[in-house]
């Protein structure tokens, strides 16, 4: 059910043809046909088959406002194009995962990006180990910048948005699997919705590195937004093929994430394989 994303080197062959699959969500967005069975049973099968053959799937008409996520990226260039100094001076360290960093590796591979990382609730508690009978707690706190003072509110606005876009993805696969719509709701009382910025600076010699290495996401959905550049390959679950995806305005890369694939095994073992 998982797929792999990447940023690759020029020299690898990558296919453009028979791209991933492109799902209107209009559907969910409009009252005079939310509530129609046989479109939403349409809707449904369209994301179990984009979730068994690819693990990724491209969302239009999507009810986030488009005009966020244009002052979400305004905002981020003008912080990437800070000095580095003042930049750092919202730098994540070990105790707080959250702000600015530019020393990231994907499989001990540095990668060629700067990155940006906030919550959409801020102030987020977590275990501080995986051990049961550890008690101890930490708390992530979003450090925001001074410059620009618009980014703040940006982030969390759009945070909000894409958050709710989240839930309607979950209830969807959800009932692809033929389970309720709001079975999985459960599993995310405790969840963190993780937003990142990231900022790929023009490379000397492209063909030597990658912006992000190939990984697979730990998380439950990834909701991605692509500009214009685009630069991001998919690993097709069918023949292992690498598939460029062509930026389409106003959309969302979704990219299924292995908590989904330990969900669907924990709600029941004998599901489907998707």
């Amino acid at each position: 059910m998982n797929g792999e994303s990447v940023m690759k080197p020029k020299d690898v062959m990558v296919g453009e043809a028979g791209g991933i699959p492109l799902i209107d969500l209009s559907l969910l967005n409009d009252p005079d046909t939310s509530d129609d069975p046989r479109a939403l049973a349409g809707l449904v099968a369209q994301i179990g088959d984009a979730c068994k053959n690819w693990g990724f799937f491209q969302v239009t008409n999507h009810g986030v406002p488009s005009d966020l996520l244009r002052g979400l990226l305004t905002a981020g260039k003008f912080f990437f194009d800070l000095p580095l100094e003042e930049k750092r001076k919202v730098r994540r360290d070990e105790e707080n995962p959250l702000g600015y960093f530019d020393t990231e590796h994907t499989k001990n591979v540095r990668d060629w990006k700067e990155v940006f990382d906030f919550m959409a609730d801020n102030g987020t508690v977590k275990p501080a180990s995986y051990e049961p009978a550890d008690e101890e707690h930490h708390k992530f706190i979003n450090q925001w910048p001074e410059y620009p003072p618009q980014l703040r509110e940006a982030c969390e606005e759009y945070g909000r948005n894409v958050e709710k876009l989240s839930y309607k993805l979950f209830e969807l696969i959800s009932m692809s699997l033929g389970l309720p719509a709001k079975r999985f709701n459960g599993f995310s009382k405790e969840q963190t919705s993780f937003i990142r910025l990231n900022y790929y600076p023009p490379c000397p010699t492209p063909e030597l590195t990658l912006g992000v290495g190939q990984h697979k996401d730990a998380g439950a959905l990834t909701v991605l937004a692509q500009d214009d550049v685009g630069g991001l390959e998919v690993k097709r679950k069918t023949d292992g093929e690498w598939i460029r995806v062509k930026p389409i305005p106003d959309s969302y890369i979704i990219n299924v994430g292995d908590i989904i694939q330990v969900l669907r095994f924990t709600v029941d073992p004998n599901l489907t394989t998707m």
